[in-house]
This record gives structure tokens, C-alpha cells and sequence, in this order.
């Protein structure tokens, strides 16, 4: 098994005379050639597309008993988080979870590694694509429900792109982390589920975390994407005091790091075998 920082095989450069092209023009290449495949893949669009934009419909049934006023809330920042959270979920997490897989088993990151790229740049350029539709699609939701559901210019919008930002890096990070224990493409949904069923119920997607048991909110703060969520949700609402607001940075921050380590520690370079 070989993390990160350990290479396989003899590491190519360009022979003498040759130009270096230099780490952006090789990231973006990377990136677009990516974004081909992405395109070809029709399960995988769909699934990117489709998905965010109509499981926000299934949160309302789940809110209307709920008296959102009094926590702040209102039907459309509730329907807004829901949908950013469900575009981090399947436009980024689920879909870079099968494209690390198929890429792997494919030896197309085994044959990267022997080039000029370095192993950040092959995972960045992988996962580019996706989180650029994660970002292109939040902020057609973003408008959409700003007009259909008369939600108003948010309070604090830095908080609400620093959370989404803090969700497209961990959602890609995390994807490679759960690719490396993750055997075949047909198996990346199965494995996928796990994360998405725990964020959407216990990160503020689904349910608003306002609306939880005091302990039970509590424990749910701690997982990955609740930090994200609660940022998303506290900038367009306005209701997240500046201490709240770095605990949810520091939370997200010790998550990135955790999830850094774990790729560097255990993402498998090579098909499993």
C-alpha cells in the first residue's frame, strides 16, 4: 500500500531541452480532461445534478410541524442549507468517491505518478471538476431560492461562502479517504452511504440542528460537514455569534487536518488487489 508521499515506480521528467510546462497549466489540463470523463459519465451527472435539486423538496414535509420562527429560521434558509448540503453530499462527495475508484482501478493515478505532477496536483485536478459543479450549483440555488422563496440578501454572506468552501475541501478530501478503503466502482455508492446518511441527519441538512435535543445538537456539531452547515445556515440567518462562529471554523479546520493525514496516510495509489 502506498500513501501519498511514497512513490511507485521511477518518477519521469522531461528530457533535455524539453519545456516544463509549468503546475497550473498541467492542473488545468488534468481538470479538463476530467471534466471530459465526468461528461460521458450519465449516471454520474444525473446523480450531480438532479439529486441536489430535488431532495430539498422531501425536507419541508419533515419541517412543517416545526415551529421555525422561534428558532430563528424561516421555510427558505431551511430549504437553502438543505440544498447546498445535498450539492456537497452527491455533486461532490459521492461523485469524487467513484471517480478515485474508477481512476485507480483504471491505472490512471498509478500512471500520473510517473509524470511531472506531484500527488496534491493529481488529486486536486481530479477533483476540480466536481467542485466546480458543487460551487457552480450552489449558486444557482442560491439565486433560485433567493427568488422563489423571497429569503432576502443574507446578514453575513462570508459566512456562508466560508462555509461552503470548508464543504467542497472536505468533501473532497473525504471522498478520498473513503475511495482508499473502497475495492470496486460498483461498491463507491455502498460506501459512500454511510457519511451522506449521517450528515444529512445529523449535520443541520435534513433537520435543522436548531430544532435537536440541547446534548444530542451538541454531539452532532462534531461531525464533518456540521461546521460547514452551521456556517452556511448562520450567514444567512445571522444568528451565529462571532464565538460560535470559530468554534464551527476550529471544528472544521481539526477536520481537514484529520482528513489530510488520513489521505496521506492511507489513499491507495495502485487497484486493490
Amino acid at each position: 500500500m502506498s500513501g501519498v508521499g511514497e512513490r511507485t515506480g521511477v518518477r519521469g521528467g522531461p528530457g533535455r531541452g524539453a519545456a516544463v510546462v509549468p503546475g497550473g497549466r498541467r492542473l488545468r489540463a488534468l481538470a479538463r480532461a476530467e471534466l471530459t470523463l465526468l461528461g460521458r459519465n450519465r449516471t454520474a451527472v444525473v446523480t450531480a445534478l438532479l439529486l441536489p435539486l430535488a431532495l430539498p423538496f422531501s425536507v419541508r414535509p419533515a419541517v412543517d410541524n416545526i415551529d421555525l420562527k422561534a428558532e430563528g429560521l424561516s421555510i427558505g434558509t431551511v430549504t437553502l442549507t438543505a440544498a447546498i448540503g445535498f450539492s456537497l453530499l452527491f455533486a461532490v462527495y459521492s461523485s469524487l468517491v467513484s471517480t478515485f475508484v474508477a481512476r485507480r482501478e483504471e491505472l490512471v493515478l498509478k500512471r500520473l505518478r510517473t509524470g511531472e505532477l506531484g500527488d496534491p496536483e493529481i488529486l486536486a485536478g481530479t477533483a476540480l471538476p466536481a467542485m466546480g459543479l458543487g460551487l457552480a450549483q450552489t449558486a444557482v440555488l442560491a439565486v433560485g431560492c433567493t427568488v422563489l422563496l423571497g429569503i432576502g440578501a443574507p446578514p453575513a454572506p462570508y459566512l456562508t461562502v466560508l462555509g461552503v468552501l470548508f464543504g467542497l475541501a472536505l468533501c473532497a478530501l473525504l471522498a478520498a479517504v473513503t475511495a482508499s478503503f473502497t475495492r470496486t466502482v460498483e461498491s463507491a455508492q455502498v460506501t459512500a452511504l454511510p457519511l451522506v446518511l449521517v450528515s444529512m441527519m445529523g449535520s443541520g441538512i435534513a433537520i435543522p440542528s436548531e430544532v435537536l435535543p440541547d446534548r444530542l445538537a451538541s454531539l452532532c456539531e462534531l461531525l464533518p460537514l456540521s461546521p460547514a452547515v452551521r456556517l452556511v445556515r448562520g450567514g444567512l440567518t445571522g444568528h451565529l455569534s462571532g464565538y460560535d462562529a470559530l468554534g464551527a471554523i476550529g471544528i472544521a479546520l481539526a477536520w481537514t487536518g484529520l482528513a489530510v493525514f488520513a489521505v496521506r496516510r492511507w489513499f491507495r495509489w495502485e487497484p486493490r488487489r
